[in-house]
């Protein structure tokens, strides 16, 4: 405040107005440290620590939500990035064995997360009200002897078929709900000269999803299959319904509904053809609309998906990869910060902010979280599985046995190298090493 050289009456009642002032900050350097915004409030801002990859755009959208989190609640997030890959699976295994974990940690859920020993590491969220609308179908992969760890960070990723629909409109196809149906429209699509199913075994994971995507038709025949996998009861040659998938790559190879050089296509140059309507049918994860969308943004309204067909109209669901998981550290010193940062992240409010950061690879899992109107096409069309409870997580959600020769083995079968019974009974072959690493029981 400035003085000026005036009368001894107002000199005085500046020196009065100034104390007044002051009393009324309350300390002055401490309230402009912890102000939020708000009025009345002068607590002291806290810093949290927060662990997550830098793939894709989940890093920035959680940027935006700490932003604006920070001027709510005067809680700021201080990010720790670390490697993708198995390299980042080693640290955040260290850092928990070392106990040097950071407050939060976005990683993955399903048999991942249940390989970090969750009961020792993260807190226990099952009763806490900002799980009350996070859907059960989540709460399933991030849960660990009963109790609940995770809140979900993103959409949902399906898999399925992803498929043009310009062509179909012109060739006067219907949504397949059976893979007789299918066949069926596959048959159309190659009379008309174009490409039936397109594979892109050059980048050989893309050779899985006949048979990943195929899980929701196994569990609703076999309930029981992924908790009997996982014990050693069960196996895939040897179970009608999860052999299937194999089967399904070797009729759609047999019938030459393929492109010509599938052996030498790559991932973007399928989804290429399927947005130029060169190739019709894609069996892809959704996430592969945004790279439709960099590539061929002016055919990404050309593209939908639907649920991969069973044998049945009446087994007709989407097999879902779940989003990964926001766990909080157990032994954090900021347990109230973390759970109210964790409690705005899955708020309507806070989940706007993310979504305006990050087009969605399929529904949310939390209720009220509704998909954008500018969301991909495609991804709406998945909503009417969710809406009806068709949906199930994929195998890998629900056990941790995942043999690492899948995609090798997929693309045998898919290459007429071997039949779809052999790739089945290669793969029993192929997880048991893996599941005796684990020390599961019944192997």
């Amino acid at each position: 405040m400035k003085m000026t050289k005036s009368k001894p009456l107002a000199f005085v009642t500046s020196i009065v107005l100034m104390i007044t002032l002051l009393a009324g900050c309350g300390g002055g350097d401490n309230a402009a440290e912890g102000d939020t915004g708000n009025a009345g409030s002068t607590s002291k801002k806290t810093t949290l620590t927060l662990m997550v990859g830098n793939t894709g755009t989940t890093l920035e959208a959680l940027k935006a939500v700490a932003a604006e989190a920070e001027k709510k609640l005067n809680i700021a997030i201080e990010f720790d990035i670390k490697p993708d890959g198995g390299e980042g699976d080693n640290l955040v295994k260290t850092r928990l064995a070392t106990g040097d974990m950071d407050d939060l940690l976005v990683y993955n859920t399903g048999s991942l997360f249940l390989a970090l020993n969750p009961e020792e590491h993260f807190m226990d969220v099952t009763s806490e009200p900002f799980m009350a609308n996070v859907l059960d179908s989540f709460k399933t992969v991030v849960t660990s002897n009963g109790k609940v760890y995770g809140a979900p960070v993103g959409s949902t990723n399906a898999g399925g078929v992803l498929y043009n629909k310009k062509v179909y409109a012109d060739l006067g196809l219907s949504i397949p709900k059976t893979w007789d149906e299918f066949m069926s429209n596959n048959e159309k699509i190659k009379a008309a000269g174009k490409t039936a199913v397109l594979a892109s075994y050059k980048d050989t994971w893309t050779s899985q999803l006949f048979v990943l995507a195929d899980f929701y038709n196994v569990q609703a025949q076999v309930p029981n299959f992924a908790t009997d996998y996982t014990a050693n009861k069960v196996k895939y040659a040897t179970t009608p319904a999860a052999l299937r998938g194999f089967e399904k790559i070797e009729e759609v190879y047999k019938k030459g509904y393929m492109n010509k050089d599938f052996l030498a296509t790559t991932y973007d140059v399928a989804l290429k053809m399927l947005a130029t309507g060169e190739g019709v049918h894609y069996p892809m994860l959704s996430s592969g609309l945004d790279t439709i969308m960099a590539n061929t943004p002016d055919q990404i309204d050309d593209i939908g998906f639907f649920a991969q067909p069973s044998d049945s109209a009446d087994v007709n669901g989407l097999t879902i990869w779940m989003p990964s998981g926001l766990y909080i550290n157990k032994d954090t010193k900021n347990a109230d910060a973390a759970k109210k940062w964790v409690d705005y992240f899955v708020s309507p409010e806070g989940q706007a902010v993310f979504a305006s950061k990050v087009k969605a690879a399929g529904p949310y899992v939390i209720k009220g979280a509704t998909l954008p109107d500018d969301s991909y096409g495609a991804v709406k069309d998945m909503q009417h599985y969710f809406d009806e409870g068709h949906t199930a997580p994929a195998l890998e959600f629900v056990s941790p046995v995942k043999g690492p020769n899948l995609e090798n083995i997929t693309v045998a079968v898919g290459s007429g190298i071997s039949t779809g019974k052999k790739g089945a009974e290669d793969y029993d072959k192929d997880v048991e090493k893996q599941a005796q690493q684990l020390n599961l029981p019944g192997w």
